[in-house]
């Protein structure tokens, strides 16, 4: 069965439309487009890595700043991965780590796919952007990812440095643990033997063990 999805997502600030393919059976290849060229950059780094075909727009419908294109784009995001995650019963492996060098810079990404949503990031930025996009929204999409998507995720520095590279190695290494994570399993992985649906962790469930 094929583990796809299919969100739009229409704001006052944004429209947005994601078509996702977490095995990249049906899409061919990656592409994204937000108008912020750092944030395109990032996604399809994140998309590669976790091997996800995935094609995803961003269109504003007026101009304030790069935080709500970051936000609503995540926000769909992890909305198609919940939805394609769903479209083949939960049964996934569900969690998933990896720890990514770029250069000077080592950055560690882990994932419980679990329906209890939270992130928790920590990569020292020294600039205030990159390639257009604040590095303060780097952190709120990986928390808008997560939250939608009912993912636990951790993204830590090891070590710091270039700002550029920081970003692409933590955006790396979140690919490759969702990749893991993500991958396609026999059995529902959980000694309760179900994974909540999203949103359930949130409204206070007692999720996975």
């Amino acid at each position: 069965m094929a583990r796809r999805a299919r969100v739009e997502r229409v704001t006052g600030e944004t429209r947005v439309l994601v078509d996702l393919d977490l095995d990249a059976r049906e899409l061919r290849g990656v592409s994204v487009s937000t108008g912020v060229p750092f944030l395109d950059h990032m996604v399809e780094t994140l998309a590669y890595y976790a091997g996800w075909g995935l094609e995803a727009r961003v269109e504003e419908a007026k101009r304030v700043d790069d935080h709500h294109v970051a936000e609503d784009l995540a926000l769909a995001l992890g909305e198609a991965v919940a939805r394609a995650v769903a479209s083949g019963g939960y049964r996934v492996a569900r969690f998933g780590h990896a720890i990514v060098p770029m250069d000077e810079v080592l950055v560690l990404a882990a994932v419980d796919y679990s329906g209890r949503p939270g992130a928790w990031v920590d990569l020292p930025f020294t600039r205030e952007e990159v390639g257009g996009l604040a590095t303060e929204n780097i952190p709120h999409f990986v928390w808008s990812l997560a939250s939608a998507s009912a993912m636990t995720v951790h993204v830590r520095a090891l070590q710091g440095g270039n700002n550029h590279h920081l970003a692409e190695a933590a955006f790396k290494a979140l690919g490759m643990a969702l990749r893991q994570a993500l991958a396609p399993s026999a059995a529902v992985v959980s000694t309760k033997g179900v994974i909540l649906p999203p949103g359930a962790g949130a409204r206070g469930g007692a999720g996975e063990e």
